[in-house]
């Protein structure tokens, strides 16, 4: 490990003299301490590996070793001690201690214990790394929108993401961001560390649902040549992500109520009770109250899971991020597929935060990076959103004049009550809709005497 620093502490300055001119040569930064304190001190100015004394005139080893544990689990400590016992080779691991050398001992011997503690330091701070750029879009800022409802989803997933709480239900509408929701609870809590596990209740049959959660023995059923795990038993300390919960056969509701309550399951086919720790995170889009009363969900698993729940509001219900998620998917995408899209046109805008969006935030992003991928400019204008250009086939040949006539100023008073509904009465998208100025669309609602309801 290159450019790494070793504190030497040893009360000897001989010792001390020897370990640092040979960790010199092999060119490694070096700090000594001749005492406990001046180690514990010397530590914070951050060092690698800890080459420990276990007798300082001030302290027993042991306590320093542990008060550089406390401080930064990370470093790695070789303890050197004239003391041959198993006991207190035993006692420095059980501290925390990467590994010990006995006194006298030969110099090449502790270069190859500390070369091997620095790579496995090395190790770590890739994995650690690697962890961190995993978790990286799963924060809570990932959950875009300035609104009450989102403010309010995104205290309650901090809150749960730092709690013990080992069941959580996110409810919601299908494109809401369950999904979503359920990583960031992960990747902000004590288990980001851990393996995140996410499986779709619906998208296998009964038979290998089963096996995939709980895992099986070796001749449990037809194919079963050897012991698998499963993911709850693979995702130990970890997180599962159960999505579509409602869907789970009441036989395996059965299952993993038993193993919500007791820590433990049983393989397919195994009798052994395997415990893990785990935190499980379900998802429905569906009422489970309503799947209670109509007996298709036990009414005992869903109080269990209901522990912590969220639900996550459909976008009409926040139309007000609707600009914020576009702005944030464009920036999204413009790095994904190396575009320089600035925008979408007022026009095109207005029509989005306009129209219904029923599959939620998972269409809207869907259409922009749909939109991005057809826009050849700078901007993406409302052509790019086929929802948006679609007519009615009673309207693709235009409107038939009905045999009696029609009242031009009963359907011109309806198409703008309309437009400036689907716009939370703002004027100008309104106007922008109906393909009017702002001033026109103020005429027409002086002309109509239309008012916003109270």
């Amino acid at each position: 490990m290159p450019n790494a620093t070793v504190l030497v502490v040893d009360d000897e300055p001989l010792i001390r003299w020897s370990l640092v001119n040979r960790l010199k040569e092999d060119g490694y930064r070096t700090l000594e301490a001749g005492t406990g304190a001046d180690a514990v001190a010397q530590h914070r100015e951050g060092v690698d590996l800890v080459l420990l004394d276990f007798a300082l005139p001030d302290s027993n080893g042991l306590s320093v070793l542990k008060q550089i544990k406390e401080a930064d689990p990370d470093t790695l400590v070789i303890m050197l001690t004239a003391h041959t016992g198993v006991e207190t080779a035993v006692e420095a691991m059980k501290g925390g201690a990467y590994h010990y050398a006995n006194k006298p001992f030969d110099l090449d011997e502790v270069m190859l214990l500390v070369e091997k503690a620095l790579e496995t330091t090395q190790l770590r701070r890739e994995v650690r790394t690697l962890r961190a750029k995993q978790a990286q879009p799963f924060g809570l800022e990932s959950i875009v929108g300035n609104s009450d409802a989102i403010k309010n989803v995104r205290g309650l997933l901090k809150k749960i993401g730092v709690s013990p709480a080992s069941t959580v239900l996110l409810m919601g509408e299908s494109g809401t961001g369950k999904d979503l929701a359920a990583k960031v609870i992960h990747y902000s809590s004590n288990r980001a560390a851990r393996s995140f596990m996410n499986i779709t209740c619906s998208a296998l049959p009964e038979t290998l649902l089963e096996s995939e959660l709980f895992g099986h023995e070796r001749g449990a059923f037809t194919g079963a040549d050897r012991q698998k795990r499963g993911l709850i038993e693979s995702a130990d300390g970890g997180t599962v992500f159960l999505d579509e919960i409602g869907e789970m056969v009441p036989l395996l509701q059965a299952k993993l109520l038993r193993f919500l309550e007791e820590k433990s399951f049983k393989r397919v086919g195994g009798s052994a009770d395997v415990k893990v720790d785990v935190r499980v995170i379900a998802a429905t889009n569906r009422s489970l109250q309503e799947e209670v009363k109509q007996g298709r969900f036990r009414e005992d698993l869903y109080y269990r899971l209901n522990v912590m729940a969220v639900t996550l509001p459909p976008l009409r219900e926040h139309r007000e991020d609707i600009r914020l998620l576009i702005d944030h998917y464009i920036d999204v995408f413009n790095l994904e597929f190396r575009k320089k899209i600035h925008g979408l046109t007022p026009t095109a805008l207005a029509a989005l935060e306009g129209y219904a969006w029923p599959g939620n935030v998972r269409e809207l992003r869907n259409a922009v990076e749909r939109a991005m991928l057809l826009a050849e400019g700078t901007d993406v204008t409302e052509v790019h959103f086929p929802m948006l250009t679609a007519v009615e086939p009673s309207l693709s040949t235009g409107m038939a004049l009905p045999v009696g006539g029609i009242n031009l100023d009963a359907l011109e008073r309806s198409l703008v009550t309309q437009a400036l509904e689907r716009c939370n009465w703002n004027q100008t998208k309104a106007a922008l809709l109906l393909g009017l100025n702002r001033d026109q669309i103020r005429y027409r609602i002086e002309k109509f005497n239309l008012q916003k309801p109270s």
